[in-house]
Formats: C-alpha cells, structure tokens, sequence
C-alpha cells in the first residue's frame, strides 16, 4: 500500500507503465515486495516466466473512495503438458526497475492445468484490482 500511495506504481490514465501477473505456489507475505519473491513458474507448457500483461490499469475516485480499474484479464492455456501447480496470481508493476509487487490473489488450494485446459484471472473492473477509502 505505501508503495501506491507513494505513486510507485503510476496508475493513472496516460501513463507507460506495464502491470503483469504472474503465477506461483509459494504463499505471498508481506515481506515479499519485488517479482520473483515468491518465486514465479518456470517457462513451460504455455507459461511464460514473467506472467501475462494486464494492459492499462486506472484510477477513479467517486465519493471518497479510489480504485483501480481496468485491464485485460491474463489468461494461460497449458500446452504440451501441465502448467503448474501453482495457488496464488501476482499482480506486479513490470516497467519499475525495482519490478515493486502491488498485491496477489489465493485461488485456496494448488492448481495444476492440464494440457489444453485454461486458467483466466478475473480482473474485478466494477469493484476495482485495489480500493482506498
């Protein structure tokens, strides 16, 4: 949170910077602040180290409370074998050279995808990716 509200991540409309999510198995905590820490998936079966961009995200106020809104939901399709197993999706900012991460979600339980199966990561665009009230 310290990291957006210190504009590290430049969310708002016109800006250049490139949001990624990527996958992993190891569970976040707070301690975790750039990519790769959790560790990310290798590169295999239709998964590319790095994750999958999100495109633009951006910032609306409305009655006190901002969110950020918009992107494209990544998506994965294991190809040539399984992707995984992974449990957690991390959103973080690619285009920072510090690579900072801004949040993840935690799908419950390990996930493998199988071959010429698809895992999308719903991207909330009514709700928003993060709210400050």
């Amino acid at each position: 949170m310290l990291d957006v509200a210190s504009a590290k991540h430049q969310m708002q409309t016109g800006t250049t910077h490139v949001f990624k999510v990527y996958l992993t198995n190891v569970a976040p905590v707070a301690t975790n602040t750039v990519y790769n820490t959790p560790a990310d998936l290798l590169t295999a079966n239709g998964y590319t180290a790095g994750g999958a961009s999100v495109g633009t995200i951006t910032g609306s106020q409305t009655s006190g409370t901002f969110k950020f809104v918009g992107g494209t939901d990544p998506a994965w399709t294991a190809s040539g074998g399984s992707i995984g197993p992974f449990q957690y999706a991390v959103l973080y900012n690619s285009t920072s050279v510090t690579l900072p991460l801004i949040g993840w979600w935690d799908y419950g339980t390990a996930i493998t995808l199988t071959n010429g199966n698809t895992f999308t990561v719903d991207i909330d665009q009514v709700n928003g990716i993060l709210t400050i009230v």
